[in-house]
Order: structure tokens, then sequence, then C-alpha cells
């Protein structure tokens, strides 16, 4: 047994950061995640009491905040932070609204959630790949699943008067995202973000999870253990959807500014398609040599069309 698990370690952190590398340190990279820690404590401290008009302006303060965030980002990262905020935004009133696994003071989802979640998905990916995190990534998932673990460990001991096996069971779940997903370091970096303001966000009384979760029917703790969980499907939603629109783009851009088809463009769709190697090249050969036919016979000044005789 303890040989198997030893030969299966190199495949669980095959996405992890390569040992014996420099790694630098950008600024960039805490800047932005000392504001959104900051701005998670001021926010919902002055969520606590809040009326709804103060919700529209911290939503509207927070909206602001994304967008200076994305300024120095690339266009793919900018991507993955929309298509976060539009996944979470649905998870958030299907979660909440529809399912009532934790409701906010007033029914409703803040406005400040939505560019909320872009704020702490931009915080994940900074921490993700900063020196700190690739230097160190390896005992920062042993600190991770040492404390997330004990933490699930407790919700299921039978100690606590509410008991947290729903939270357990997504500890689990993250587990197989953090030795099997390809984005490890920013799964352990939603770890401490989330952690921070769902224990804000449930003490100060902005939102409260159900003792029992509406779908598995299983106990829940207020916040539970496993809640980083979420974000590995945010993540994955975001990586998978960014790289769909960013081709829908270029495709409709080539389109677009070229028009018709030619051989680069069928090869793309082919592999969209899914054929083979040897078919993408016989439909680009057959292209190129269909074209020269028609430049040619178009060149031909003694080419002449014989009308079809349809008696």
């Amino acid at each position: 047994m303890f040989l198997l698990l030893r030969s299966m370690i190199p495949g669980m952190l095959r996405h992890f950061p390569q040992l014996n590398v420099a790694h630098g340190h950008r600024t960039r990279d805490y800047v932005i995640a000392a504001f959104t820690f900051f701005s998670v404590v001021v926010c919902l401290t002055l969520e606590a009491n809040a009326s709804l008009e103060r919700q529209y302006i911290l939503g509207g303060i927070a909206f602001v905040s994304l967008i200076v965030m994305l300024l120095g980002e690339n266009r793919e990262t900018r991507l993955q932070v929309f298509v976060a905020v539009a996944f979470a935004t649905w998870g958030e009133h299907f979660a909440s609204i529809y399912m009532g696994g934790y409701t906010y003071r007033f029914e409703n989802v803040p406005a400040y959630v939505p560019p909320g979640h872009g704020m702490v998905y931009l915080t994940a990916i900074a921490l993700a790949r900063s020196g700190l995190f690739q230097r160190h990534g390896r005992r920062i998932a042993a600190f991770v699943i040492v404390v997330c673990g004990a933490w699930s460990a407790w919700g299921i001991s039978g100690y606590p008067e509410q008991a947290d096996a729903l939270g357990a069971l997504m500890f689990a779940i993250f587990l197989g995202f953090l030795f099997l997903g390809r984005s490890p370091m920013v799964y352990l970096a939603a770890f401490f973000i989330t952690t921070w303001l769902e224990i804000i966000g449930t003490a100060v009384g902005a939102w409260k999870w159900a003792a029992i979760d509406p779908v598995l029917g299983l106990s829940q703790a207020n916040p539970p253990s496993g809640v980083t969980f979420w974000y590995c499907i945010v993540d994955s939603v975001a990586m998978g959807g960014a790289a769909l629109v960013l081709m829908g783009l270029r495709y409709a851009s080539e389109w677009v500014t070229s028009g018709g088809s030619s051989p680069a463009r069928a090869g793309r769709w082919s592999v969209l398609l899914g054929l083979r190697e040897h078919a993408r090249e016989d439909i680009q050969s057959q292209i190129r040599l269909t074209s020269r036919a028609i430049s040619t016979s178009l060149k031909n000044p003694d080419l002449v069309v014989e009308p079809i005789d349809k008696t």
C-alpha cells in the first residue's frame, strides 16, 4: 500500500509548481490580495445593519474596484473573471434564492455579491501566481489540508452543536480538485480568502447557512468547512468558458475581416469537429487545389465554357 501511494504522488503533484525553481515576487499580486481581504472586512461590517440602498452603494463601489483591479490583467484573465462573475451570480440565485441553502439578510442577492465574486476569484489567481505560493506551494497545501481537515473532522465528531456532514463531503471533493485539478494553487489561495469572508460574513449576520442542505439532506455548519470546493467549480467553469469565448471571438473576427473559407480556417473547424490529422490535411490540400484550379481557369483567355444541352 505504501509503495502504491508513493508511486501515485508524482501524478498527484504534476500541476504543482516545480521544486528548486526561482520565482519572482510581483507587488501587484500582493496588493490585489491585501485590498480584497481589507475590502471584505469593511464591506461586511458596513453591511451588517445596512439598508438596501447601502447595499446598492456597496455594490457600485465593488464594481468600480473590480474594474480598476482588472486594468492591469491580460485578456485571458479578464475573461476568466467575467465568466466567473456570471456563473457565480447564477449560482447565488440558484443556491440561495431558489434552493435556500443559505439566506442573506433581505432574502436577496446583495448588489455587492456579484462583483465580490470577481474580486475573490481574481485574488485567488493573483495569490496562486505569486512568488509566495509558487515557492512554497507544497507547504501551503500541507497547511490547508491539516487545517481544513481538522475543521471538517470536528464538524462530524459529534461535539459541535451543529453538525457539518456536508462540509466534510465538500472537503473530500476539494482534495480531489487539489490533487487532480489543473489549478491547485488557485484552489489553495481560494481557501484563505473564502474562509476569511465566510467567517466574517456569518459572524456579522450578513448571511446564514441552513442547518440542513436542501439538496442532499446533510447537516451543514454556518459556514460549512469545505465551502472552498465551490470555487474549484467556479475556476473550472471560468477557464473553460473563457477559452470558448476567446475561440468564438477569434473565429468571428476572422470571418468578418476575411470572409469565405481558407485552408487555415478549414483546419480549425476540422479540429472542432474532431477530425484526425490526416483528414484535416486532406481538407486543406483539397481547398488549395480547388483554389489554384479556379485561379488558373480565370486567367486562361482561351477557356470557353460550353453551354449544357438539356435536350
